[in-house]
């Protein structure tokens, strides 16, 4: 655009200088146009307006929507209770473990029960209760339930354990903790941990000779708790600005920080999944990811509470049960994360994964070296790959179906939405900056972290953070787009092509140098994880002494050692760089990953590669010899005082 806007201006003036005849300066502007680079544009234009004009209607539309949602002072209960209106005896969610449904006049009056027992027990607006219990309808009931009066919930990690479920708690300030009976076991480790002041409740099966004192049943209570609408609710002074709830951070590195989600955020978030994908309230979204997690949360049960669509929920994602629970429930949208997609391509192929109604797999995490395989073996049309973070203000989504493509940005319009790749270190994500302390925009073609412009009084453009301000602090640089500005980091490395579509490449400190290059983690992963027919695999780098960057290990998921290492040097050797094979392998029986299916790195690069700590088979890349060679304590010693060189 501005190149041509440039060519009219110039020629504009030549004839005015010159005397021209408009009917001789537009075949002039067209050639001068074109012959200074303008037939790619024309191609980029054509083959990206349709894309990029529903993208901006998308925009368009839930902007106006949240703005009239701020301007009517509705909460997601007040957007839910339309949904009731409208929807009333259709079935809202289906429990998979109980085959238990709800419909949407049940979940509301649910979740009444639960505003009406809190306020009877004293809660007000602006307190927290942390939410502690494996999926099932009632965890949904009981957060919206809290936030019909204002009360905040801290969704946690059912898998945590100890200290981090102590942290998670206290640094919410909850009051109370709502916990499934069958996490039992994990409270009571805490529960002395936690504070008399603490109030606990047990929803599930009841054993009161199990639960900490002063533990109450929680069914007992709402039994008793009337299912009209509190009047609090009708008086509340609630916005969509407020707070609705805490999701925290997985946690691969560190503990867990508690990301502050907004009414308009969770209304934001699910609305461009629907509105961008083109989703109806006819559809049934087969939702197996974790609760206490935004795209299980959000993305998928915010599809039954504002668009009115039947969501199935199960307990825990099953490989082996996917396709028969789709097939029994008639589901028309699947959703995935991480490593979901991996794990039913690993199951043994059967009738039964075409016999679907599957038209749209929703999620993020797809790997690029398995996204087709994917599609073609399953039969489903569509991959609806978003990319996003709970806490983020750049969220992508992939509305064109480009196979391996995270999302995009226009490149006709690249200021409607102001998100940017911008160049940084690759090893230390520091920002480059140019002469005039701005960041340097990248490229297509050219790696970069992934950013969004903060305007808080925008809610697309908001920035909520985390309940820690310092880990809030972190996440945001300043002169970014433009001197004195502020933006979201997304600590995310990307890539972007000539048409605007992203490609994921790899997280903060997913990268290491080795030979002069810089090696993605996750693409070695993808590759390596192909040629092991589907294990799990998780790379990183490990320092060497005396030798300059880290050299690469791999940690690989087989538990019966039926790898045949010379088999995978030689496939390796033709898939990867010399650069990118992993000098070292570990093979261990699994591979620790967060609830959410992300690998957990922490340890395993601080085990390293020492035979005397790590109890694993370890493995060396022997060059010299083309193959791997069990790793002993002589050969570290030797390598650790340089006798022996990689």
């Amino acid at each position: 655009m501005m190149r041509l806007a440039c060519c009219t201006a110039m020629l504009f003036v030549l004839r005015l200088l010159v005397g021209l005849p408009w009917y001789q300066v537009l075949p002039a502007i067209l050639i001068f146009y074109l012959g200074s680079g303008g037939w790619s544009f024309l191609q980029i234009f054509a083959k990206t307006i349709g894309r990029d004009l529903h993208a901006a209607g998308v925009l368009l539309r839930v902007k106006m929507n949240v703005r009239r949602h701020l301007r009517e002072k509705n909460t997601i209960p007040k957007i839910f209770a339309e949904s009731v209106h409208r929807y009333g005896d259709k079935t809202a969610l289906i429990f998979e473990g109980t085959g238990e449904s709800w419909t949407f006049r049940q979940l509301d009056e649910y979740s009444n029960k639960v505003a009406n027992l809190l306020l009877e027990r004293g809660f007000k607006e602006g307190d927290v209760v942390a939410l502690f219990m494996e999926n099932r309808c009632q965890y949904v009931g009981l957060w919206l339930g809290m936030a019909k009066i204002g009360i905040e919930a801290a969704l946690i990690n059912f898998n945590l354990r100890l200290e981090a479920l102590v942290h998670c708690v206290t640094i919410s300030n909850a009051k109370a903790v709502f916990f499934g009976s069958e996490l039992t076991d994990a409270v009571s480790e805490v529960h002395s941990s936690m504070g008399k002041a603490v109030q606990m409740f047990c929803s599930g099966e009841w054993d009161p000779k199990q639960v900490p004192q002063g533990t109450e049943c929680l069914e007992a209570l709402l039994a008793d708790a009337p299912s009209h609408l509190p009047i609090a609710c009708m008086l509340s002074p609630s916005v969509v600005s407020d707070r609705l709830f805490y999701i925290y951070t997985s946690g691969t590195t560190g503990m867990p920080k508690a990301a502050i989600v907004v009414h308009s955020r969770y209304y934001r978030m699910a609305a461009l999944v629907y509105y961008g994908f083109r989703m109806t309230s006819d559809d049934v979204l087969y939702d197996c990811l974790p609760l206490y997690h935004s795209a299980g949360n959000i993305v998928g049960v915010g599809q039954c509470l504002i668009h009115g669509m039947t969501v199935v929920i199960r307990k825990k994602f099953s490989a082996s049960r996917f396709w028969d629970d789709c097939i029994k429930y008639n589901c028309t949208i699947v959703q995935y994360i991480g490593e979901i997609c991996r794990y039913l391509l690993n199951q043994p192929v059967q009738k039964k994964e075409q016999q679907h109604r599957i038209r749209m797999a929703l999620g993020n995490g797809l790997r690029q070296s398995i996204w087709e395989e994917f599609m073609n073996r399953f039969s489903i049309p569509q991959i609806a790959e978003f990319y996003g973070a709970t806490e983020c203000n750049c969220s992508l989504g992939n509305f064109d179906n480009k196979v391996g493509a995270c999302g995009f940005n226009s490149q006709i319009l690249p200021f409607i939405y102001p998100i940017r790749l911008v160049r940084v270190d690759e090893e230390t994500m520091e920002l480059i900056r140019g002469p005039d302390g701005v960041c340097i925009p990248c490229k297509p073609g050219e790696p970069g972290q992934l950013v969004g412009r903060i305007i808080q009084n925008d809610p697309l453009r908001r920035f909520d953070g985390y309940v820690n301000q310092s880990a809030t602090d972190k996440k945001i640089a300043h002169s970014v787009f433009k001197k004195g500005d502020s933006a979201y980091l997304s600590g995310d490395v990307l890539i972007m092509d000539k048409y605007g579509h992203m490609y994921f490449k790899d997280r903060t400190g997913d990268t290491y140098r080795w030979k002069g290059e810089n090696v993605s983690t996750t693409e070695v992963e993808g590759t390596l994880s192909k040629l092991l027919h589907m294990k799990d695999v998780v790379v990183y780098g490990v320092e060497v002494p005396g030798a300059e960057g880290k050299a690469g290990m791999a940690a690989i998921a087989d538990p019966s050692h039926s790898t045949d290492l010379e088999k995978f040097v030689k496939d390796m050797e033709k898939a990867l760089p010399p650069y990118a094979r992993p000098v070292f392998l570990r093979i261990l029986p699994e591979v620790n990953k967060t609830g959410t299916f992300k690998f957990q790195k922490t340890e395993l690069r601080r085990d390293g590669f020492d035979p005397s700590t790590v109890s694993d088979r370890l493995y060396f890349l022997d060059s010299s010899r083309g193959r791997y060679v069990q790793l002993d304590e002589e050969l570290y010693r030797s390598m650790l005082s340089g006798k022996h060189k990689l």
